[in-house]
């Protein structure tokens, strides 16, 4: 009974998950809407790290703010991601001492 209950759950999970990937795949839009979704996961990402880039020291938001400036700029320069990321982390680790 649980396996019937698993196997159930796994395939209400998945069939909508599945369903837009085949629709979208056949589908043509105007050239905006490419745009728009080509920046969905740019958006996402932001909405993602924003909320802990301003509570990395919750009494000081600007500490984290620079250290996201500092990851931007670096990553500007199209280096590894790993650089960008050990650039903000040894900034906020400066800017705290």
């Amino acid at each position: 009974m649980i396996w019937a209950i698993i196997i159930g759950m796994s395939i209400v999970t998945i069939v909508p998950r599945i369903i837009p990937v085949f629709l979208v795949d056949k589908a043509s839009y105007p050239s905006w809407i490419n745009r728009w979704l080509d920046a969905i996961p740019y958006a996402a990402l932001g909405a993602l790290i924003f909320p802990g880039i301003m509570t990395v020291i919750p009494d000081q938001p600007v500490i984290g703010l620079i250290g996201g400036v500092m990851a931007i700029v670096i990553a500007f320069f199209e280096v590894n991601v790993i650089f960008a990321v050990i650039g903000a982390i040894v900034t906020v680790y400066l800017l705290t001492m």
